[in-house]
């Protein structure tokens, strides 16, 4: 007689790496849209393209931090207190990648 293994197995990563990298890439691109889309008047010693730049880096920022939650999940799924530590911990990873991204994006041009 052959015993019956009746263990459910849960998934680790309830979702992709790319989807959580773009939800924290949009997340940031509507941050970055907020800044640029605000200048009415640019100065004229920025340079033309100068709406490119935060526009690319920002995004890619968020994009890390969307990384760093999907690989927080082996702690998240340990429950109790990791998992209050994995959020907290990964919120505020996402808040000071992109704020360094904001200030990469836009130094030279609106961050001086």
């Amino acid at each position: 007689m052959a015993q019956e293994d009746n263990i459910k197995t849960h998934p680790i990563h309830p979702s992709t790496l790319g989807k959580r990298m773009l939800v924290g890439a949009g997340i940031s691109l509507l941050i970055s849209l907020f800044f640029v889309l605000g200048v009415d008047d640019p100065k004229p010693e920025w340079h033309a393209l100068w709406i490119v730049k935060p526009l690319l880096i920002i995004p890619a920022a968020g994009a890390l931090g969307g990384a760093f939650f999907h690989f927080m999940d082996h702690l998240r799924y340990e429950g109790g207190w990791r998992l209050i530590l994995a959020n907290v911990l990964s919120v505020l990873v996402y808040l000071v990648v992109v704020w360094l991204g904001i200030v990469l994006g836009l130094h030279g041009t609106m961050w001086d």
